[in-house]
């Protein structure tokens, strides 16, 4: 059975050195024959990267010649800098906005500028109203850290989307029911707009668990133990390799036709499992003599 039509997305991050600089530009170049709808570049916590995600995007618009989505928050600045932040996008190309509320540096409890934006829908309401931007926003499967119970998260959603977003990108999850049951919610909430799953493939168990941690994305007892096998008996690789395809090709059978992978600038993992899932041709080779 052919393997239905899915749009791909994938999330790096803006690199800290000339070195790190190359690995992004090597990074989205492995990624470009998936033809990916979009490319997003993170904002560090407390706005830590912002001049870095402004930089890393516009050089991607400019460059690779594919979309790019920059992710804009609240934290650390006034309503007036962040706004001219976007438009310094705006004015190089970058029409696409991942609009969050940020988190405070080190794990610290948020706090608004005094002069800035309360939460992410102040910030997503002022963006439409430039009439300037496709906005996407975050949404979680698991539950935001913040959220006071499961409901919260969809009705705040709710809120974002009818502010002006147009599609929303989930948090990683371990469990494709933990999307499923979510996106069954939101339906029922009475939300028509997109939502994408976000995909990480675990290249790395002990720090995909670290961020499972930090996000609360909920890290179920048989997977953590199967990891933790994998990575005992040398097979780690080959397990996320399974873990990651299995995941995205239950997905796909309930009628999602869009994935969203955070790559973390690897993009090795990612297109092992695009290739295994059909979405991107093997290569073919020629003229060996």
């Amino acid at each position: 059975m052919p393997t239905p039509a899915v749009a791909l997305s994938f999330e790096t991050f803006p690199p800290k050195s000339l070195d790190a600089s190359f690995h992004l530009w090597d990074t989205v170049q492995a990624l470009a024959p998936l033809n990916p709808r979009f490319v997003s570049v993170t904002y560090g916590a407390g706005g830590s990267t912002q001049s870095l995600t402004q930089e890393a995007a516009q050089t991607l618009r400019k460059t690779s010649g594919m979309p790019v989505a920059a992710h804009l928050t609240c934290t650390g600045q006034s309503k007036d800098e962040v706004l001219a932040t976007a438009q310094r996008y705006a004015d190089s190309g970058v029409r696409d906005i991942v609009a969050l509320r940020g988190d405070a540096p080190e794990g610290g409890a948020f706090e608004p500028h005094a002069r800035g934006f309360a939460n992410s829908i102040e910030l997503i309401q002022a963006l439409a109203d430039t009439g300037t931007f496709n906005i996407r926003v975050g949404a979680y499967p698991d539950s935001h850290p913040d959220a006071a119970s499961s409901q919260q998260n969809i009705d705040w959603l709710k809120a974002k989307l009818d502010a002006g977003a147009s599609e929303a990108i989930t948090q990683f999850f371990f469990e494709a029911d933990s999307f499923l049951r979510f996106r069954d919610a939101c339906v029922a909430a009475g939300i028509t707009a997109p939502i994408t799953p976000g995909v990480f493939p675990i290249a790395n168990w002990t720090r995909a668990r670290s961020f499972a941690e930090k996000c609360g994305a909920r890290v179920p007892v048989a997977t953590a133990t199967a990891f933790d096998r994998a990575d005992r008996e040398d097979r780690a690789q080959l397990f996320a390799l399974t873990h990651c395809a299995d995941l995205c090709d239950t997905l796909i059978s309930e009628g999602v036709d869009a994935l969203h992978f955070y790559t973390l600038n690897r993009p090795e993992l990612t297109l092992k499992v695009c290739r295994a899932l059909g979405l991107v041709r093997p290569t073919q080779m020629r003229n060996v003599a």
